[in-house]
């Protein structure tokens, strides 16, 4: 850390000190930097290579440039939720020099009625009630059935070969021991659990990190670098609403001020199905998918949320709609999500697992969403998801949403929005799903990853 804070020294001006020092020429060469002493050292020619030892990484570009070629993801489990850290940094081509923390809570038993509690003390609080009821007539109900005490987001125990636990003093630590070889870091967290790690790392190390928080952290913003957040999370300040949302509950569904600075808006979620990973998916699944015949339709059903609840009703209206519309596709792949309720996945499976026409995905790896974003000609998507809208939306193909009459407040502006762009339509049994209409693609990870290099600039880093 001290050979760090010396590389920043050594690259600003020498101010006050020229007062006194005979004029110096300071080098950023490897030898010269690493020397304990404070002698002057001489900056060779221009037309002649640095002598005495290799530039420093960091020093490597821009001509003195902090160059960032590392990132610290902080997720929380929820497979929709690190798919949009990991998709901002395939647009900043950081992806395969990433290292991965997770946030997670205790589950089983009472622990589900409990995750309204900050992170931190709610595993103090499961710690303290294990140790209480332990081998008591009370444990199965404060531990739940199951053995293990954490998941991962597939529903696997987590162990310390699956996973690193996120632990902030752990992570600002590991920074400072590797800045002299590996420079600063992009720290890039989403969800809420996350919200505490990445302020803190931020706080701890300023000087050494790039904190990008996504997902609307509700307040302090300040504590961040960026703030990525879709533009709905602002539903409230519209005109709409103000007459929507009543003015006591207003704090507690969205910011109370407009977006700051440092406040990066985007349409929908980003994601990591960008044009190269399409085109990947193309080739892996060309032998499967290219030959179906045409136009191929993909529907994609995730599950009932908070803000767009629905039941078994609404999978009978796309069990309805599917049948009208059949004789103008060619053929019809179904995948559902891990939100999809078992009695919903059911009842589509009982009315078309044996149509000729129809494939039903049954959840086994290899996982074909990819190759589905690649070659579908339409989709037809619940409304549920907004990860799932932002992917089809990627695409510039047709997007049909059922069950936008389940939207609750901000997610009716985000559909509205879709809608305005020419992206989406909704779904009602009545189309011909063989015709073809387009739009402008939605890039939000690559307009995202710009501003992340702009504001990088701002502060004299780029990344490399």
């Amino acid at each position: 850390m001290a050979k760090a804070n010396l590389l920043r020294k050594t690259a600003r001006p020498p101010h006050r000190r020229a007062r006194r020092l005979p004029p110096i020429s300071v080098s950023c060469s490897g030898k010269g930097l690493a020397g304990a002493s404070m002698r002057p050292i001489v900056l060779p020619e221009p037309e002649t290579e640095p002598s005495g030892g290799a530039t420093p990484q960091i020093f490597a570009a821009g001509g003195g440039a902090a160059v960032v070629r590392r990132a610290v993801v902080i997720g929380n489990g929820c497979a929709g939720a690190e798919n949009q850290c990991l998709g901002l940094l395939r647009a900043l081509g950081l992806a395969d020099r990433l290292t991965l923390y997770r946030v997670t809570r205790p589950t089983g038993g009472i622990n589900k009625w409990l995750r309204f509690l900050p992170i931190s003390f709610h595993k103090l609080v499961d710690q303290f009630l294990r140790q209480t009821f332990y081998d008591t007539r009370f444990a199965a109900l404060v531990q739940g059935k199951k053995l293990e005490q954490y998941l991962d987001h597939k529903g696997r125990p987590l162990g310390l070969s699956s996973v690193l636990e996120a632990d902030t003093k752990k992570i600002v630590s590991m920074i400072r021991d590797t800045f002299e070889k590996e420079g600063p870091a992009l720290v890039v967290a989403c969800g809420r659990d996350t919200i505490s790690y990445a302020s803190s790392i931020r706080c701890l190390d300023p000087d050494n990190v790039f904190v990008i928080q996504i997902q609307h952290p509700r307040f302090r913003l300040d504590r961040f670098d960026l703030v990525v957040t879709p533009r709905h999370d602002y539903y409230a300040l519209t005109a709409r609403g103000q007459q929507e949302i009543p003015r006591l509950f207003r704090r507690w569904v969205t910011p109370l001020e407009p977006p700051g600075p440092n406040v990066v808006l985007t349409a929908g979620a980003l994601h990591q199905a960008d044009s190269a990973a399409l085109r990947v998916a193309a080739t892996d699944w060309h032998a499967e998918l290219a030959s179906l015949p045409k136009p191929l339709v993909v529907v994609n059903i995730g599950g009932p949320t908070r803000n767009c609840k629905y039941d078994l009703d609404l999978v009978k209206k796309l069990i309805s709609s599917l049948h009208n519309v059949l004789k103008t596709c060619g053929s019809v792949r179904i995948s559902f999500s891990r939100r999809t309720p078992r009695k919903m996945s059911d009842l589509i499976l009982k009315e078309f697992n044996t149509h000729p026409k129809i494939y039903i995905w049954d959840g086994e790896d290899p996982n074909p969403h990819l190759g589905h974003l690649a070659w579908a000609d339409a989709f037809v998507v619940t409304a549920d998801s907004i990860s799932m809208l932002s992917e089809a939306c990627s695409t510039g193909k047709p997007v049909y949403v059922i069950g936008t009459e389940y939207y609750r407040r901000k997610f009716s502006d985000f559909y509205n929005r879709l809608h305005e762009h020419g992206a989406v339509r909704p779904f009602t049994g009545l189309e011909d799903m063989s015709d073809s209409w387009s739009y402008p693609p939605l890039n939000d990870a690559i307009d995202v990853a710009a501003r992340v290099r702009e504001v990088l600039a701002q502060r004299g880093w780029m990344v490399g």
